[in-house]
């Protein structure tokens, strides 16, 4: 508790999420959910395939946009059509890059992916039920 020196009234301090519930509780889930989102997302392994339309290697394709947009902004930085066009290119190469991607989950034990799941969900619980009023 802490005593306000000017009123003379003691204020309680509140827990986690201004609520009653344990601060040590929401600490003690935290870590929970970190450790078990590291170890689940260090198991994780992500690569890059081929960026083709039609057989055909399709990167080059997603670069136009962008260096006419970027072309047009050299010549005049306040043209509407040279921003849309870089901003419309940078968006398609950032779409292109994610729906490429590979993602793989490394083989491991059961016991270890159990952990892994058990110390994620148990730790959002725990955090849950720290901001929840005793």
């Amino acid at each position: 508790m802490i005593i306000n020196r000017e009123e003379g009234k003691m204020l309680r301090i509140k827990g986690a999420g201004g609520t009653s519930g344990g601060i040590g509780k929401f600490l003690i889930g935290l870590i929970m959910v970190v450790a078990g989102g590291y170890l689940l997302l260090n198991q994780v392994t992500v690569s890059s395939g081929g960026w083709y339309i039609w057989g055909y290697n399709a990167f080059g394709m997603t670069l136009i946009p962008l260096l006419f947009g970027i072309g047009i902004l050299f010549f005049n930085g306040g043209s509407t059509a040279g921003w849309i066009l870089t901003i419309a290119g940078g968006i398609i190469i950032l779409a292109g890059i994610i729906t490429n991607l590979h993602i793989y989950f490394r083989p491991t034990s059961l016991f270890n992916t159990l952990l892994m799941l058990a110390m994620l969900v148990g730790g959002l619980g725990l955090v849950a039920r720290s901001l929840k009023e005793h």
